[in-house]
């Protein structure tokens, strides 16, 4: 299972060398990784088949600690175990194949919620793009002065990524500095700065990175935690390469000449129909903290809400428009434009990170690096380099089952709002900053604005690697003495 898990993980990390899309790979190592697991679970949970389910559980150990805990449980529901055939041996190997199946729906649940959020939250903001509401910041920007232009973009991506995600806003502010820059030197040294804003705005919100998704949908964290603890150290991480890039910067941008293609001579939308639907879209993203606060639902609940809302203020807007106009500004249009290949890459990492979880390696991963590092910040901050190696969803997703919350996990955990689960989410999210490979928003911009994966390394890794630091030196000084 561990090594067509490092299989699989290889070809997500040379995705661009292989020529295959890490999608695929994800999906494969998952079904893979699970399909291994059901084939050999009496090996791999250390069970006897000849021996009846009763006597496995009378036996004791850590190997069938939680086997033990869902037979009990399911005996008590009436539900995937009989009595009959705890006490038989000829189905001792059905009860541990429910075992299995019953440790991927366990899973499922967690991984859909985590996907409806992110496919409401994207669409929700493809419906603004597609009104220009966000004309409505971008008209502002008036100024062409380097330095200056820097700090304004950036405060407004770290603050955006919170609210909008870093994903999203650094498509948005990538399509936003082609408006502004037309040099390609200044150009991506500004998309440089976009990528370690976003990562850094997104890791203090709940909803402002696909990891701290996971870690507040997971319950690892609250909302209000992680604003108020990782804010400031996420602050000092954008603010550290922010002042240090700026000084490099002399005079003025060059903007590119502007062209109106015929196609796009008449508007799509009004003034009032941009400025509507953008604050509309942002207060649907900005409530659902108070959602889940308050009705204690999930979040994805709050999100598919919101979308409803939209979907059904939108249809209202533009009910006397032709149908040619309103399909492109309608939900339905814009489905069309959702990253299913992402949504699908997260599935087959998710599910693949379960099995192992299922499995106990992440039990196992957890007390190797209690005993050897000991320390739970060096264990964060490890974990927050090599997220700028592989990806950062993986690694957070292991990090969850390896300190798992729950009361009858073997090994390590850490309760609700503990200090390694915020401090996880500060330094997953803004270690992938240091290659222009460890983020959702660096893949993004280098796909957009085909940034040299080489260049980026000389340019930005060493401001990168020092804000994160710095930002990490912040939290351990605020909370960790």
């Amino acid at each position: 299972m561990v090594a067509v898990f490092v299989l699989g993980y290889a070809m997500i990390a040379l995705e661009h060398n292989i020529k295959v899309d890490k999608a695929a790979s994800a999906l494969l190592t998952g079904v893979a990784v699970w399909t291994l697991l059901v084939l050999g679970a009496d090996g791999v949970f250390g069970i006897d088949t000849s021996q009846t389910v009763n006597e496995i559980m009378a036996a004791g150990g850590d190997s069938v600690k939680n086997f033990s805990f869902w037979v009990n449980e399911a005996l008590v529901r009436g539900k995937s175990v009989t009595p009959e055939q705890v006490s038989d041996a000829h189905h001792t190997h059905e009860v541990v194949t429910h075992y299995v199946v019953h440790g991927l729906q366990h899973h499922l649940i967690e991984i859909a919620e985590i996907l409806f959020f992110l496919i409401g939250a994207m669409t929700i903001v493809e419906l603004v793009d597609a009104h220009e509401g966000f004309a409505v910041v971008t008209d502002k920007i008036t100024t062409t002065k380097k330095s200056t232009l820097l700090w304004i973009i950036c405060i407004l991506t770290f603050f955006f990524s919170a609210a909008l995600d870093n994903l999203t806003t650094s498509i948005v502010m990538a399509a936003l500095l082609k408006k502004l820059i037309a040099d390609k030197k200044d150009l991506w040294i500004f998309a440089g700065m976009v990528i370690i804003s976003a990562n850094a705005g997104g890791a203090w919100s709940p909803i402002g990175d696909v990891t701290t998704i996971m870690l507040w949908v997971g319950g690892q964290v609250t909302a209000g935690t992680i604003i108020m603890k990782a804010f400031i150290p996420s602050l000092v991480c954008m603010l550290i390469p922010l002042i240090w890039i700026s000084k490099t910067l002399k005079g003025n941008v060059t903007r590119p000449i502007k062209e109106v293609l015929p196609e796009h001579a008449a508007e799509p939308t009004t003034d009032f129909e941009r400025k509507f639907v953008f604050f509309f879209g942002v207060a649907a993203l900005l409530m659902v903290p108070v959602f889940k606060t308050v009705t204690h639902l999930p979040p994805f609940m709050g999100i598919l809400g919101g979308l409803g809302a939209m979907w059904l203020v939108t249809e209202i807007l533009h009910r006397k428009k032709k149908h040619e106009d309103k399909s492109e500004l309608s939900v339905i249009g814009v489905l069309r434009k959702i990253d299913t290949p992402s949504v699908l890459f997260f599935l087959g990492i998710l599910i693949a990170v379960g099995a192992l979880s299922t499995a106990g390696h992440l039990v196992d991963l957890a007390g190797l690096l209690q005993d050897t590092v000991k320390n739970l910040y060096a264990i964060n901050m490890i974990i927050g380099v090599l997220s700028s190696i592989v990806d950062n969803v993986p690694l957070v997703a292991g990090a969850m089952g390896m300190y798992e919350t729950g009361a009858y996990m073997p090994g390590v955990a850490y309760p609700q709002d503990h200090e390694f689960w915020v401090f996880l989410a500060y330094c997953a999210g803004t270690g992938g900053s240091c290659l222009i490979i460890g983020s959702a928003a660096g893949v993004a911009i280098m796909g957009i604005l085909k940034i040299d994966f080489v260049w980026y390394m000389k340019k930005m890794s060493l401001p990168a690697l020092v804000g994160y630091l710095a930002g990490a030196v912040v939290y351990i000084l605020m909370f960790g003495m």
